[in-house]
């Protein structure tokens, strides 16, 4: 049996890019009904079961996934590259927040700011550990501050993930402080 981690990456990958992989459907906002992610991992060869699909979620460090309040559906709390509607309200986000990048990216930031690539969103850290971890996932990391504040003053839109994560469309240069 694959590890918890091997199996939260596999059910990262499905909620967040690919869930036709196994046929899997996503309502508007991201959810999917547990009872069909089981019987639909089983069908491509992965073992699931809703009490193991609970306990992903509840030892998940990054609390990457949220099971809904009538326990039938779980969605990835941000992160996608499909089409979804959260549901999250703007919010006003501290006065700095904080990205995790590799160094090899760094230049390019200085020159075009913080770009969403392939996702729906820049995700932004609210500490420097947790910046510090997934900068380190791409080599040497670097932790970038983001002025935050100032940018919403400026009015730009601002909204926090389930787990904590900030998000926004596009962090221009000039709202970057690097050493």
């Amino acid at each position: 049996m694959p590890s918890l981690t091997k199996l939260s990456k596999f059910l990262t990958h499905l909620l967040r890019h690919n869930p036709h992989a196994i046929g899997l459907s996503l309502d508007n906002s991201g959810w999917a009904l547990i009872s069909e992610l089981v019987e639909k991992t089983r069908k491509s060869g992965v073992t699931l079961t809703p009490s193991l699909i609970r306990e992903i979620v509840g030892t998940s460090n990054k609390q990457r996934f949220s099971i809904s309040s009538d326990g039938l559906r779980i969605r990835a709390n941000q992160g996608h590259s499909i089409p979804v509607e959260l549901g999250l309200q703007e919010s006003e986000p501290p006065e700095i927040l904080y990205h995790g990048t590799s160094r090899h990216s760094l230049n390019t930031i200085r020159r075009e700011g913080i770009k969403r690539g392939t996702r729906n969103h820049v995700h932004l850290s609210p500490d420097m550990y947790s910046a510090t971890c997934v900068g380190a996932r791409h080599g040497q990391p670097v932790v970038i501050n983001v002025l935050a504040g100032e940018m919403f003053r400026q009015g730009l839109r601002f909204i926090c993930s389930e787990n904590g994560v900030w998000l926004i469309d596009y962090v221009p240069p000039e709202y970057l402080k690097l050493d």
